[in-house]
């Protein structure tokens, strides 16, 4: 079995190439984890995820839109979004990078039980 790393690098994943018709770079997945690096320039053109994410931002600030919900953010936040449900960031300082977590199974995790 081949284990995923136990350390990935800042400038491992700053350096990370995209894949074509990418906008993130995959760093490493493990069962239904993906650790992904996302860096994006001008705007943020991202669409609608099939599982539950979460950001880990690591440099920047701007404004993170969820579901209709504009949140401030800046380095050192978590944003998290459930699977399918619009997002994006907007307004965001030059630099801005971000850890990107996918987990779970296709759809989202079902929500707790009551």
């Amino acid at each position: 079995m081949v284990q995923p790393p136990c350390r990935v690098a800042l400038d491992e994943a700053i350096a990370a190439p995209l894949p074509l018709g990418r906008s993130s770079a995959l760093l490493f997945a493990h069962g239904s984890l993906e650790l992904r690096w996302y860096a994006p320039h001008g705007i943020d053109a991202q669409t609608l995820h099939t599982r539950d994410e979460l950001y880990v931002v690591v440099s920047g600030r701007g404004w993170f839109m969820r579901a209709g919900e504009r949140v401030p953010f800046t380095a050192g936040d978590a944003l998290f979004v459930r699977a399918g449900v619009p997002h994006r960031f907007e307004d965001f300082s030059e630099g801005f990078g971000a850890w990107i977590i996918y987990y779970g199974p296709e759809g989202g995790e079902p929500p707790p039980a009551e």
